[in-house]
């Protein structure tokens, strides 16, 4: 542990599933003094992220019917990363990806993989580019 060989992990940002992602922006950002950092549509958005200071939250819009199925409900972690290269490559040789892992560059700026705790809990770990 603590090797200058490992990645270094550097921030968490949680992801909070809300019904409607405007109504959720319009309460924190009016009500509670964040700032929009992006929204992936205007009209009808499916997910967004705020900041204030040194906190940052993202909001994940989600179907009443699928929060519900024990299937999908869970929490979702994004960890910040510096060498995010040399991190996918790590677990990936510790057997944790399922066959759908891959290391994608995501239209909000950041380049990320997802991998899933035995309780269902999402992990996303990012870099910015």
């Amino acid at each position: 542990m603590g090797n200058s060989t490992e990645a270094l992990l550097t921030q968490i940002t949680p992801v909070l599933y809300v019904s409607d992602v405007l109504e959720a922006l319009e309460f924190y950002l009016k009500k509670l003094g964040f700032d929009l950092v992006f929204i992936d549509e205007e009209r009808n958005p499916n997910y967004a992220g705020i900041r204030r200071n040194k906190i940052t939250i993202h909001f994940k819009r989600f179907n009443l019917n699928q929060f519900y199925d024990n299937s999908k409900n869970s929490t979702i972690i994004r960890i910040h990363v510096q060498t995010i290269e040399k991190l996918f490559k790590e677990y990936r040789l510790m057997g944790v990806f399922n066959n759908h892992t891959s290391l994608e560059e995501k239209p909000w700026g950041s380049l990320e993989f997802t991998i899933y705790d035995p309780f269902k809990n999402e992990l996303v770990f990012y870099q910015m580019i």
